[in-house]
Order: structure tokens, then C-alpha cells, then sequence
């Protein structure tokens, strides 16, 4: 019996010593990024190239800069916010979410019109007056949507400057944020949509037949900013995007870097 009573007592401290916390996964140091949807490829590798630096391991949220901002001010756990427009940047610093401070323009892009790869659809000269609902066709006409999302608000402006925005609004296909409605045109389910240069880029299903001209829609900028709530080693994923690695991996995929890259 006393033999039996040791025999369960040394299964029952090894089974402890399995479930206890493992020394370096308890200290493993993380963060939390909630960045614009359109920043996803190249922020996944400029994130690796922290981690290997660090040590801190990078938890990104990407979506419309408009529901991550929502969700920050409902309480989620953010450490770095991302915004693909200064306005959802502001209405975070009106409200005390973020750390105004540590607030910086880090990149720019530029708006362009894509069709999907096979299209007849080419070098659309955007201009005042261009016939874009007639290029559309009976299809729609994608990009964010125009009431919340950055590249719809872009999109939105550029098409009242250029002097079509009543005619090709009951065309829009506005999409929950600018990756969602550059599928919609991979997939040849939308004839045309209007997303960032950066986006196009990356998927191989779209090309640009047009780019709007800068001066037709408010300076793309994308703000970086810590949170208020935010932890220690934040600062330095902050100071990781000033370098001149990171600014290689953001131009690498189509984005202007604004600010002088530290070495």
C-alpha cells in the first residue's frame, strides 16, 4: 500500500512539473499592433526583422483604421496604432487613446485604379470629367467604404474633385476595408476598383490601368502612434520603424517613407 501511495505521489509531481509554466515561454515579451489592412505584407515582414532583433514577438490586427480606432476606444488591448489616414489618428488623440508625443507621419502611397489582370481595360487617363461609370460598364466600381474607411474616403474625394462622383456612386461596391474590396477585383467580381499602389502590388489577379493625380484627393499619410495604456518595450518597436531597415522593407512594396531613417 505504501509502495503504491509513492508510485501515485511521484506520477502526481510529475505530472505538475509537466504543466508548469516553462521558464522562457513566461517570459517571452510580445505586443500588440493594430495597423490599416493595406499595410499587412509589408508590416508582417518589418515585424520578423524586429522580432530577430529583439526578441519581442509582434501580435498584428489589420482592418479598416476606422474599426481598429472603434476598437481601441472600446477597450482593446493595443500597444501601436497604424492608421492609413490622419483623421482616425486625430479622433484617437481628441479622445486620450493615444500618446500624442510619440505621434509621427512614417508613411505615404498613392491611389490607383486597378482592373483585373485579363481585362481590355488599360491606361485609363484620369482626369476631370473621365468617364469611369462607363468604363464600368453593368459592373461595379470597389474600394473601401466611403463613409469610414481611409481608401474609400480617398477614393471619394478624387471622384468629387475630378467632377463623377454623381455618376458613378449607384456603381460603388464599398467593402470593409481596401484588401476586402481589392478581392472583389481579383476574383473579376468587381470590373474596376480603387485601392492603394501598394495593394496592387501584391496581388497578381489585378493591374493598374490608372493613377490619380495627388493633387485630386487629400496627401496619403499613414501616423504611427503609441497607445496610452501602452507597454515598455513598445518604444523600441517604434524606434525599430524610424531605421533604415524598415524603411527598406516599406519601399520595397511601393510605400513613400516620410521621415529620415535612423541607421
Amino acid at each position: 500500500m505504501l509502495e503504491t501511495r509513492r508510485i501515485l505521489a511521484a506520477f502526481a509531481a510529475s505530472i505538475a512539473i509537466a504543466l508548469a509554466p516553462h521558464p522562457v515561454a513566461a517570459q517571452e515579451k510580445s505586443l500588440t499592433v493594430f495597423a490599416a489592412a493595406s499595410m499587412k505584407n509589408a508590416l508582417d515582414d518589418v515585424d520578423d526583422a524586429f522580432t530577430k532583433q529583439s526578441g519581442i514577438k509582434v501580435v498584428a490586427s489589420y482592418a479598416a483604421s476606422s474599426a481598429l480606432m472603434k476598437q481601441i476606444e472600446q477597450g482593446a488591448p493595443a500597444d501601436v496604432f497604424l492608421s492609413a489616414d490622419i483623421d482616425w489618428m486625430d479622433y484617437g488623440a481628441k479622445r486620450n487613446l493615444i500618446n500624442n508625443d510619440s505621434r509621427l507621419n512614417l508613411l505615404g502611397n498613392r491611389l490607383v485604379l486597378i482592373a483585373p489582370k485579363d481585362t481590355k481595360i488599360d491606361n485609363v487617363s484620369i482626369a476631370p470629367g473621365f468617364d469611369l461609370a462607363g468604363l464600368a460598364g453593368n459592373g461595379r466600381i470597389a474600394t473601401g467604404d466611403v463613409r469610414a474607411v481611409p481608401a474609400g474616403l480617398y477614393a471619394k474625394a478624387a471622384l468629387e474633385k475630378l467632377g463623377v462622383w454623381a455618376a458613378v456612386e449607384p456603381k460603388m461596391a464599398m467593402a470593409e476595408n481596401v484588401r476586402a474590396a481589392l478581392v472583389l477585383v481579383a476574383r473579376g467580381e468587381a470590373p474596376l476598383g480603387i485601392v492603394y499602389e501598394t495593394d496592387a502590388k501584391i496581388d497578381p489577379g489585378v493591374k493598374v490601368v490608372g493613377v490619380f493625380p495627388e493633387d485630386s484627393h487629400p496627401p496619403i499619410i499613414y501616423p504611427v502612434a503609441l497607445t496610452k495604456d501602452v507597454k515598455p518595450d513598445a518604444a523600441q518597436y517604434l524606434a525599430f520603424l524610424h531605421t533604415q531597415a524598415a524603411k527598406a522593407i516599406f519601399e520595397r512594396y511601393g510605400f513613400i517613407f516620410l521621415i529620415k531613417p535612423a541607421s
